[in-house]
C-alpha cells in the first residue's frame, strides 16, 4: 500500500515560500518583489471555462491591485506556451488584455509548495487558490476554491484593503467590512485598560467591542 501523500501549506503569519518560475513575463522570484503586496492564484488549466472568465476577472481589477501596490501573478501546471497561446486567444476572442504574469508550473514544484494540488479534485490540476503576501514577504491571508467554483474579485480587494488598513492603523476589520466603514479598535487586555477604554470615546456596545472612524 503506497503512503498517503502529505499535502504541504503555507502557513499565515510566516515567510511566504519562495520560488524562482518561468512565466509569460520571464523568470520571476518571489523574493524579487519585496515592498510590493503579492497575490498569487492558481487555476485548474488553460483553454477551460470557468478559468477564462477568472482571467478576464483579473484582469479587470488588475489596475486596481497595482494602484494598491499588489503585484498578481496566475499559475498552473501548463506550459509557458500553453499560457502564452491562451491569453492571445483571451485577447482575440473575449478582447480582453491580460497584463500579469503567469507561472508555468510543468514541474509542479511551486503548487506543491504552496498545496494547490488536492488528490479529491485532480492529480494533474491545480484547485483555486489565492495566497495574500505582503510587502515584507509574509503569508497574511489564504483562500481555497474548488475546482467548479469561479472566484469573487469583489472580496479578493475587500481582503487585501482590510489587510492594508489593519496595518497602517494598528485596527481589525467587522464581518462584511467594506472600506470607508467603521473600524474595531483592540480588546484591552487589562482591566486598567477596560476602564480607559470606556472613556475615550469610541462607539463601543461593549468594553471588548468598540468601533471607531478612519
Amino acid at each position: 500500500m503506497e503512503p498517503e501523500e502529505v499535502i504541504q501549506m503555507p502557513v499565515i503569519g510566516e515567510k511566504a515560500p519562495e520560488f524562482d518560475a518561468l512565466t509569460t513575463h520571464g523568470r520571476l522570484k518571489l523574493s524579487d518583489l519585496k515592498g510590493k503586496w503579492v497575490i498569487l492564484f492558481s487555476h485548474p488549466a488553460d483553454f477551460t471555462p470557468v478559468c477564462t472568465t477568472e482571467f478576464m476577472a483579473f484582469a479587470a481589477i488588475a489596475n486596481e491591485l497595482k494602484e494598491l501596490n499588489v503585484q498578481l501573478i496566475g499559475l498552473s501546471i501548463d506550459s509557458v506556451h500553453s499560457h502564452l497561446a491562451w491569453v492571445r486567444n483571451i485577447k482575440e476572442k473575449m478582447g480582453v488584455d491580460v497584463p500579469f504574469p503567469v507561472i508555468a508550473d510543468l514541474d509542479m514544484k511551486v503548487a506543491r509548495t504552496y498545496g494547490m494540488l488536492h488528490p479529491g479534485q485532480s492529480s494533474t490540476a491545480t484547485i483555486r487558490t489565492v495566497f495574500f503576501i505582503d510587502d515584507k514577504g509574509i503569508m497574511r491571508a489564504m483562500l481555497y476554491y474548488p475546482m467548479s467554483t469561479g472566484r469573487s474579485m469583489p472580496e479578493i480587494i475587500r481582503i487585501t484593503k482590510a489587510l492594508q488598513t489593519a496595518d497602517k492603523h494598528g485596527v481589525a476589520t467587522p464581518a462584511n467590512w467594506q472600506p470607508g466603514e467603521k473600524v474595531i479598535v483592540p480588546a484591552p487586555s487589562t482591566p486598567e485598560e477596560i476602564e480607559k477604554r470606556m472613556k475615550e470615546g469610541y462607539e463601543c456596545k461593549d468594553w471588548y467591542l468598540c468601533f471607531k472612524e478612519l
